[in-house]
């Protein structure tokens, strides 16, 4: 889990070997929605930080999911269209939300490490 990048939103972030990001939520954020039973995915287009971009919906609440970082949405997995309770079973492997090409790599760096997450989720809560 040490590659992994994650926002004060409660998103991580994976750089992968063929220069994407992949996106979505983490354990700490699906636990706290219960359980996904929507989700809206994003179109492939380019947003700009902090966009929505695509919303996650559960018994309890609906949420944003906005753009961590500049960039160009290249995948989306539509595995969540039949099957949005992914995102409940396994948040940080087969219910990711997107993929993306960041305007700039350095910025995935700057987001929180393992660490940094772990500090916010614990002054949270």
């Amino acid at each position: 889990m040490s590659q992994l990048r994650f926002t004060a939103e409660h998103e991580w972030l994976r750089a992968e070997t063929d220069g994407t990001v992949t996106v979505g939520i983490t354990p700490f954020a699906q636990d706290a929605l219960g359980d996904v039973v929507f989700v809206q995915l994003p179109d492939l287009a380019s947003y700009a930080k902090n966009a929505e971009v695509s919303v996650v919906e559960s018994v309890k609440a609906a949420s944003s999911i906005n753009m961590p970082l500049d960039g160009n949405v290249v995948a989306i997995n539509t595995l969540l269209n039949d099957a949005p309770e992914l995102v409940n079973e396994e948040p940080l492997g087969s219910g990711w939300f997107f993929r993306f090409v960041p305007t700039d790599t350095q910025q995935v760096e700057a987001l929180l490490d393992q660490q940094a997450y772990d500090d916010l989720i614990s002054a949270q809560g």
